[in-house]
């Protein structure tokens, strides 16, 4: 479908501002909302995608978190991969998707990461998850191709843990909500104009000069979310932080799927098929960096990531990088987990941002929440207050131990 220049309208109800996996989620459970009969725009700057986050994923979902919320998350969003059809009222269009459950493996080195598994762990079986906790001696057992001669503890789960056909949901989303109705407007944001008390965004300007007044803004514009907030007079902790990302073929593959393993280095890699596999990881030192800066480090891989990935895996001394490329993480800066719902001065600038890492997975329970309280002013399925920007001003973290 060709890009779409110009609104049909000049009011909407909700306009968005970011199209990438969030935008089109909230945009498709506002639209299925049999409560709403209002006009939706999305304004996406890019309609390729090409440089979101969402294309530079990793495709993969955890039940792995330290919170039972982002546990919950995460089997809402496993559910919604794999009744994908179901879910969109039994179009027969709609793929079958699965998961691949190669799982993740997180590996601890330290008797204090090897507690915060346990710790992890508790949580996880408490919420249903399939988690086990490993001896160094059960993973060479089940994968011999790790050194292990340094961890004391390792945490797998292969059920509803691994990749997944991210792009088909992100596909479908976007196709089910236009033909619901909702606009996807090839444009850029660039400011905002509140009424007189400075609670209410009353339009919002595009860089070619159109102006749009809407009922509702939702900000899901990713790693550009502090710009987009500006706009509205605040201030939000979200910084575009780089991720850096290796496809290589190995000479010599395993002889099994290798878990999406976390190194105790902080160092990731996972399976990815046919002989080949896909690691990332950043540097020690991690700036904010400016939303468009997709520069290379390209000293990372030989002096970093290499060794660890030949260290840890000793058939990987014998690989070939085949594809390179660097992303964004939307890091919340005060505790790595999203930003949802309302602000509490301007009532109808809303966000859905800082999601630092795990927002693909999440997209799914996060839609619908932001749709429910949006439409209602209250989370009707899954409670996600605990995200709320009162937290942000008020300086109380969510503690989130998990984080990739």
């Amino acid at each position: 479908m060709s890009p779409q220049h110009t609104p049909a309208h000049t009011t909407y109800d909700i306009v968005i501002v970011g199209g990438a996996i969030m935008g089109a989620s909230a945009a498709w459970f506002l639209s299925r909302n049999p409560d709403f009969d209002g006009r939706i725009l999305v304004i996406e700057r890019d309609p390729t995608y090409r440089d979101t986050s969402t294309m530079h994923t990793t495709s993969c979902i955890r039940q792995q978190f330290s919170t039972d919320l982002n546990v919950r998350i995460s089997q809402f969003g496993a559910d919604f991969i794999k009744n994908l059809r179901r879910h969109m009222g039994d179009d027969p269009r709609v793929p079958e998707l699965s998961i691949r459950n190669f799982g993740y493996m997180y590996l601890a080195d330290t008797p204090e990461f090897s507690e915060t598994l346990r710790h992890n762990h508790n949580i996880q079986r408490a919420a249903g998850a399939a988690t086990q906790l490993m001896s160094a001696d059960d993973i060479r057992a089940a994968y011999p191709f790790y050194n292990v001669d340094d961890i004391l503890l390792g945490s797998l789960n292969t059920v509803d843990e691994g990749y997944f056909d991210s792009g088909a949901v992100f596909d479908w989303l976007r196709r089910q909500s236009r033909e619901a109705g909702v606009e996807y407007l090839h444009g850029e944001v660039t400011g905002m104009t509140l009424n007189a008390a400075g609670t209410k965004v009353t339009s919002v300007t595009l860089s070619d000069g159109q102006t749009i007044s809407c009922g509702q803004v939702l900000n899901a514009s990713g790693p550009r979310a502090a710009l987009t907030a500006r706009m509205a007079g605040i201030d939000i902790p979200i910084e575009p932080r780089k991720r850096y990302s290796w496809i290589f073929k190995a000479e010599t593959p395993l002889d099994r799927d290798l878990p999406l393993t976390i190194d105790p280095s902080g160092v990731h890699v996972r399976e990815n098929g046919g002989g080949t596999y896909q690691a990332g990881g950043h540097s020690d030192y991690d700036p904010a960096v400016e939303p468009d800066d997709f520069g290379m480090d390209h000293s990372l891989w030989q002096d970093h990531i290499w060794p660890v990935l030949a260290t840890r895996i000793p058939q990987f001394e014998a690989i070939k990088v085949t594809s390179e490329w660097t992303g964004h993480y939307a890091m919340n800066t005060l505790d790595h987990n999203a930003v949802l719902g309302p602000h509490d001065h301007v009532d109808n600038f809303f966000f859905l941002n800082g999601f630092s890492g795990h927002g693909l997975q999440q997209a799914p329970a996060m839609g619908r929440g932001i749709a429910e309280i949006m439409l209602y002013g209250a989370y009707r399925t899954l409670d996600l207050g605990a995200f709320s920007w009162d937290r942000i001003p008020a300086g109380e973290p969510i503690v989130e131990h998990a984080i990739i």
